[in-house]
This record gives structure tokens, sequence and C-alpha cells, in this order.
């Protein structure tokens, strides 16, 4: 991860924070985005949110839904919509692995961060997540704030 960061073109579009307050984790991928020009241009601008946005294997396909990139200004013509599907793309291994996982195994997909790569390439990492019911949100409410508590304690005891 250190090398991405030092690379200049490796940029964070839009990340879902939440996500990780509201489900567990298992296990994520990458996968690329299939987009227009005018999408792209809008993204480099930074305008775009996938806080609310969802994925979801249809007829053999990975679809990212409710994801939104603002309307580029300039592409008035031929411009985009905003919140259409987008196809995401993934190869077949992991698609059936995401399959599997949604279908069977009763898992859930979250878009976690949308970036440029170092090649300057939109990406998107899925997580593939089972939801948290109220308890095991409190839980690990409570596990960060002694984790805060323990960092104190420990700085003021050197």
């Amino acid at each position: 991860m250190a090398k991405q960061k030092d690379n200049p073109n490796y940029k964070v579009i839009a990340e879902n924070r939440r996500a990780r307050y509201d489900y567990a984790i298992e296990d994520d991928i990458e996968c690329g985005i299939m987009l227009m020009g005018s999408e792209v241009k809008s993204l480099r601008t930074g305008q775009s949110n996938i806080a609310e946005s969802y994925a979801s294997v249809e007829n053999g396909e990975l679809w990212l839904t409710n994801a939104y990139i603002a309307p580029y200004e300039p592409a008035k013509t031929w411009g985009h919509e905003a919140r259409r599907r987008r196809k995401l793309l993934v190869n077949k291994r992991e698609l059936s692995k995401l399959w599997q996982a949604t279908g069977r195994q009763g898992m859930t997909l979250v878009p976690l961060v949308m970036y440029f790569n170092h090649k300057g390439l939109v990406k998107l990492k899925l997580g593939i997540a089972k939801g948290k019911k109220a308890a095991d949100k409190r839980a690990t409410e409570s596990k960060r704030d002694w984790a805060r508590q323990k960092q104190r304690l420990l700085k003021q005891g050197s």
C-alpha cells in the first residue's frame, strides 16, 4: 500500500467510510469499471459518491448500482446519466466467487473505495461483507474506545 501512496498517479476518488461500520468485511476484491469519457473527466475533478451504492451479480455479469458521478458540464451534448448502472470488470474465477458469496452464503457486495491506480485507470475495491446487527456495532465501537483508552494510558505512563 505504501507504494501506491508514493505514486503520483494514485488518487482516491470516493470512499465509503460507513461500510466498515455497517458491515463486517470478510474479503475484498479490486475490479475495473466500464465508464464513458465524460464520467472519467468528472471523476478527475473529484465529483462522485459511492456511499449509497451496491454491487450485484446478474445474468453472469457484475453491476454497480446507484453510484453517483456528477455530470461533466463541458460535455452537455454527449454527457452521461449521473446514477446509471455501470458494469464492473472481473475475471470468471472472481465472478464465480462473488456469485457464490452472495447466493449461497448470504453476503453483500459493498463498494469500499474508488480510485485511480498507478496507471491512471479507475478501479473499485469491492468488499464481500456480512451485515452487522446493532449489538455488533456497539461491540465494535466499545473495542475501538478501549483501544484508544489503552493508547492514552500507555502515553501517560511513558
